[in-house]
């Protein structure tokens, strides 16, 4: 099992930034990849940025160049720095761990989410 902490949400007006982490505990040998989801009031939950051990990076055409992902393996953590927010940018971001455990299925763990709130 992973357990995930998530913080750094919050509310910010529109060219603003915040930073995100989520932090790791439990089974943290079998993660493959870290990152984050949105999900915004009535839409489905979409992709922002994750990346591999390898260092592999997948993003969003929407954090193109203003969303930054990084990575503390030593200390489990994943970080999402958000610059120049925008009010569509409003959701509730989750951790996302994709795990493999050895001679196991492959798990997806979610955090519990932080609210950010980009409005003027």
């Amino acid at each position: 099992q992973v357990q995930l902490v998530e913080s750094g949400g919050g509310s910010v007006q529109p060219g603003g930034s915040l930073r995100l982490s989520c932090v790791a505990s439990g089974s943290t040998f079998s993660i493959n990849t870290m990152g984050w989801y949105r999900q915004a009031r009535g839409k489905q939950r979409e992709l922002v940025e994750t990346g591999t051990n390898s260092g592999n990076i997948n993003y969003a055409d929407s954090a193109k160049g203003r969303f930054t992902l990084s990575r503390d393996n030593a200390k489990n953590t994943v970080f999402l720095q958000m610059n120049s927010l925008k009010p569509e940018d409003t959701a509730v971001y989750y951790c996302y761990v994709f795990a493999v455990p050895p001679g196991k299925d492959a798990i997806v763990y979610w955090g519990k989410g932080t609210l950010i709130t980009v409005s003027s």
